[in-house]
This record gives C-alpha cells, sequence and structure tokens, in this order.
C-alpha cells in the first residue's frame, strides 16, 4: 500500500470513528422521540380518548412543523456552524419531547406534536450537510450510513425499551407508564445537545485530533471536489428551486416517506392486530423489520459506494419494499405475513443513505444547503400523509390491509422516480455539455 493510500486510510478511520458517533447518538433519539409515539398509543389512546383518525391525525403533523423549519435551519446552520447550531437543536427537541409526557386531549397533543416537528427538522439535513465538510464522495454513503441506521437502530431497541418502561413505571408518583416513556426517552437529548457543543469541530483544517498530514489531505481532498464541481456549474440559490433534480429527489423521498413513517409508526399496532400478544411481545417483534433495515443499509450504502452508482440502488430497494408489503397485505397466513413484513422493512429502510448521498452531492456551500434542506423539507409531506392515511384507512374498514396497499403503491411510485431521474447537473450556458447532460 502506497504512503498516499495509507495517509487517506488512516485519517478517514480516524474522522469516521470522531465523528459518526456522535451523529449515530443523535439519530437514535431523534428517531426515538419521533417513533416512541407508536407504543405509546397502544396504552396512550385509550387514556386520552383518541381514536385511530384523531392519533394518525396528530401524529402526522409533527411533519407539518418538520416542514415549515427544514430550510431556514439549514441556511442558518450554514451561517453560523454545526457546532453551535446543532446544540441548540437537541436541546430544544429534547425538553419538547419530554413534554409530550403532559398532554391531555386532542387538542395539547396536535399542538406538542407540531412543536416536536419545528424543534427536530434541522437535525437529519444538518446532519447531511455536517457530513459533506468531512467525507469526500467516495466515503459519503458509507458515512451517511454508519448515522443513519441509528432510526432502526431505535426502533430495534426502542420497541422493547418502551414496553419495558410502560410497564414498570406504571401509576409511578401518580403518572401513566407511557407519560414516564416521554420523560425518560427525551430528557437524554438535552444531555447530548451539551456533549455536542463540547465535541465537535467545525472542519478538517481546525482539528487538533488529526494530524497536520491528515488535515491537509482531507481539506485539500474535499477542496478539490468542490472546485470540479463548480467548473461544472458554481449554483446559485435562485438554482436550487429551478433544478429539476430538487423537485425529483423531493417527490421521491415523499413517497418513500409515506412508507416508512407510516410503518414506523404504526407497526406495534399492525403486528397488535395479528393476534393476542403481551406488550413485552409486540416489542420486540416489531423491532426485527427494524433490524432487517439496518442491515440493509450497511449492505446497500457499500455496494453503492463500491460501484459509484446510487439511482438503481435505490430503485431497487424501494421496489423491494413495495412488493412485500403488498404480499403482507394479502396473505391469509399471519406468520407469512408477518415476515413479509420484515423483508418490507429491509427494503423501505435501506435506501435512507442512499437518498442523503443523492441529495448532499447536488450543490455546493449556501446553495448545497439550501438544496439539502428544501429537499427534505418539502419530502416531508410523506409524514404528513402516511401515519394520518393508516389511521383512517383502518378506523374505515376496521382492518390494515387497504393502508398497506396504499403504502405499497407509494414506495412503487418512488421506485420508478429513482429509476428515471437525472442527477447529473446540467452545466451552465453551454450548448455541448447540456446536450452531454441531457443523456445523463
Amino acid at each position: 500500500m502506497s504512503s498516499n493510500a495509507s495517509l487517506e486510510k488512516a485519517t478517514m478511520r480516524r474522522v469516521y470513528w470522531r465523528l459518526i458517533p456522535l451523529l449515530f447518538a443523535g439519530m437514535f433519539l431523534s428517531y426515538l422521540d419521533r417513533i416512541n409515539i407508536g407504543f405509546a398509543a397502544l396504552r396512550m389512546n385509550h387514556d386520552l380518548g383518541l381514536t385511530p383518525s384523531i392519533f394518525g391525525f396528530g401524529a402526522s403533523i409533527f411533519f407539518l412543523g418538520y416542514m415549515l423549519l427544514g430550510l431556514p435551519s439549514n441556511l442558518m446552520l450554514n451561517r453560523v456552524g454545526a457546532r453551535i447550531w446543532i446544540p441548540v437543536i437537541l436541546i430544544f427537541w429534547g425538553l419538547v419531547a419530554a413534554s409530550t409526557a403532559f398532554v391531555r386531549g386532542p387538542a395539547s397533543f396536535d399542538v406538542i406534536r407540531f412543536l416536536l416537528g419545528i424543534a427536530e427538522a434541522g437535525a437529519l439535513p444538518g446532519f447531511a450537510l455536517y457530513v459533506t465538510l468531512w467525507f469526500p464522495v467516495a466515503y459519503r454513503a458509507r458515512a451517511i450510513a454508519g448515522y443513519i441506521i441509528a432510526g432502526q437502530a431505535s426502533a430495534i431497541f426502542g420497541s422493547p425499551l418502551a414496553a419495558l418502561l410502560i410497564t414498570s413505571t406504571n401509576d409511578l408518583f401518580g403518572l401513566h407508564g407511557w407519560q414516564w416513556m416521554f420523560i425518560i426517552e427525551g430528557l437524554p437529548t438535552v444531555l447530548l445537545g451539551i456533549a455536542f457543543f463540547a465535541l465537535l469541530t467545525e472542519r478538517p483544517a481546525e482539528a487538533s485530533w488529526l494530524t497536520a498530514e491528515q488535515r491537509s489531505w482531507l481539506q485539500n481532498t474535499l477542496d478539490a471536489e468542490r472546485a470540479a464541481a463548480e467548473r461544472v456549474r458554481r449554483f446559485r440559490l435562485v438554482d436550487v428551486v429551478s433544478d429539476g433534480r430538487v423537485w425529483s429527489l423531493s417527490i421521491l423521498f415523499g413517497c418513500a416517506l409515506v412508507g416508512i413513517y407510516g410503518l414506523l409508526i404504526w407497526t406495534p399496532q399492525i403486528i397488535n392486530a395479528m393476534g393476542h400478544m403481551s406488550l413485552l411481545e409486540v416489542g420486540l417483534l416489531a423491532a426485527i423489520p427494524a433490524l432487517l433495515g439496518v442491515v440493509g443499509q450497511v449492505v446497500v450504502s457499500h455496494s453503492s459506494d463500491r460501484t459509484g452508482d446510487r439511482k438503481k440502488h435505490l430503485g431497487a430497494v424501494y421496489l423491494l419494499g413495495s412488493a412485500a408489503l403488498a404480499a403482507s397485505a394479502v396473505c391469509p397466513n399471519v406468520v407469512v405475513a408477518y415476515l413479509l413484513l420484515c423483508v418490507a422493512g429491509f427494503g423501505i429502510y435501506a435506501g435512507n443513505p442512499l437518498f442523503w448521498s443523492l441529495s448532499s452531492a447536488m450543490m455546493t456551500g449556501t446553495a448545497g444547503a439550501a438544496a439539502i434542506g428544501l429537499i427534505n423539507s418539502v419530502a416531508q409531506f410523506g409524514g404528513l400523509i402516511g401515519p394520518w392515511m393508516i389511521g383512517w384507512v383502518k378506523e374505515s374498514t376496521g382492518s390494515f390491509q387497504a393502508a398497506l396497499l396504499a403504502l405499497a403503491a407509494f414506495l412503487l411510485l418512488a421506485a420508478i422516480i429513482a429509476f428515471l431521474m437525472r442527477v447529473a447537473p446540467r452545466p451552465a450556458s453551454n450548448d455541448a455539455a447540456d446536450a452531454v447532460a441531457r443523456r445523463l
């Protein structure tokens, strides 16, 4: 191995293990605070008098707040820096998440979910933007997968943890178990925000934990990639809203999020409807689809980095998720239907690092921050539709069959867009280059 290759390998290993565990912890708590509502619903809905449609609407309104603040938050991060802005996000959302324990009915439930969406809006796009400051393109999908899997890890460990907290703390100091669950799972995010402020480094050139040679190699590599991208086209903020790739990826991920959030939030109740089980049994079974999602993210992201392909991998995993969900919906055997639900988890969640790799590679600088924020914000229409739609269909039909078929249709549309979308930028004001770009 050449000395330059050894330097590259040692540098990226150190960067990965310094930064990705922090982002993993942030993502783990983000998804835990976002989806534990699905497990709380097994007891909370009765205590607060929430019907399936009312619960589904409250779960979905989170994404309205998320849509409104995603873009402004990423622009603010680009202006003030990740070391300041990400801790602010974490502390605010931790306090709001813990406050969910004190909702008293449909109105307060809707308000706190909306505020939680506002609080969390900048986290995921902010992490994606931060990764572009530290990881060259060839390492980016693996880096994103390293913390994106925390979303599924939160479902793996969060489901049994929620069951344990709800059952073991019920009536402690006069609070229901689901109230304690929100408090115990919300407050650690505040502490993590403080840790982020102490441990995050803004850019490679400022990293005292890298050697001078490592800092120089990494900063020069990232600067060279950015310069190469800007030679094709230097993007302005106005280019963000006029770029068809931004809107294609927004619609694609929005359709995928119908399935992702529909499954994340409703899986405990879907499994509970399959038979008479204890809360702990439901929690353990709900963890398996998320566990397979982790496997899918690791395997697929490594394959994507190795081949350089993003969109075909993305289309394939969403197609698999769609087929498995549709088959699960119509399968008369409960055991087989559950196994197909697990396969769907593998496919649905495996696409997340590929999506963020695509969105973070579209543009550079302020335009890049705006593109990530806009794509993420617009895509949250999937979160608005998925959880609410499942609740409405369940209340209307008495089963989850039609709802799962609807989720499968949205995932199929996401797969089609992934296969057809253009990922290369169009060079500015160059007829010959435009002709080449149109063929990509």
